[in-house]
């Protein structure tokens, strides 16, 4: 099912997504990648503030290449997100709702998903070139010295992503390859 939604989520209508749901989002996202995750986490535990409100919003595991004249970003595809499996379900149990990026996501951050009513959205690695044209702007708001990995906010239209993990944990990378391994002995 193609669905179009506005981010950051106003209200529970995401509840409804359902993995393997494409997704056309628009709106605000932040990016985050390993060394803004840590140092978010770190200063979690320390309770700390963090330079960007959590609750509500979603992480786009991205570190663009830089822009070149007259492009708002670079080249914008997703980074593995099994990378930041360590530092997520703490970021999902405080209010965190969703996250796009590539590649599985650990058991422990399936049961924060479910646990927390969030979803786990893919975007197409390889396609950052094609993304990059969905983000019509994008401003560094924190860790500036930490150059592609700073966190940034951006205002995108219609990017298209696909849920993997939904809100009641039903997980896409499961499901297809069951579905394939039914499909195939068929045959």
């Amino acid at each position: 099912m193609d669905r179009k939604m506005i981010v950051p989520f106003e209200n529970d209508d995401y509840l409804s997504l359902r993995s393997g749901d494409m997704v056309y989002l628009s709106g605000i996202i932040y990016t985050a990648r390993d060394a803004a995750h840590k140092r978010m986490y770190e200063s979690m535990k320390k309770g700390e503030s963090l330079p960007i409100e959590l609750k509500g919003n979603i992480l786009y595991y991205l570190g663009p290449s830089p822009s070149r004249p007259g492009q708002v970003i670079g080249s914008a595809g997703p980074t593995t997100s099994s990378r930041m499996d360590k530092y997520t379900p703490d970021m999902l149990d405080a209010g965190l709702r969703a996250m796009i990026g590539k590649g599985k996501r650990s058991e422990e951050v399936i049961q924060a998903i479910q646990r927390n009513k969030a979803v786990y959205f893919a975007a197409i690695g390889g396609a950052g070139a094609l993304l990059s044209q969905c983000i019509k702007k994008a401003e560094i708001v924190a860790y500036e010295d930490l150059g592609t990995e700073a966190i940034r906010k951006l205002y995108i239209e219609d990017l298209p992503v696909v849920v993997i993990i939904d809100s009641q944990g039903n997980n896409l990378y499961k499901t297809a390859v069951d579905q394939w391994r039914m499909k195939d002995s068929t045959f």
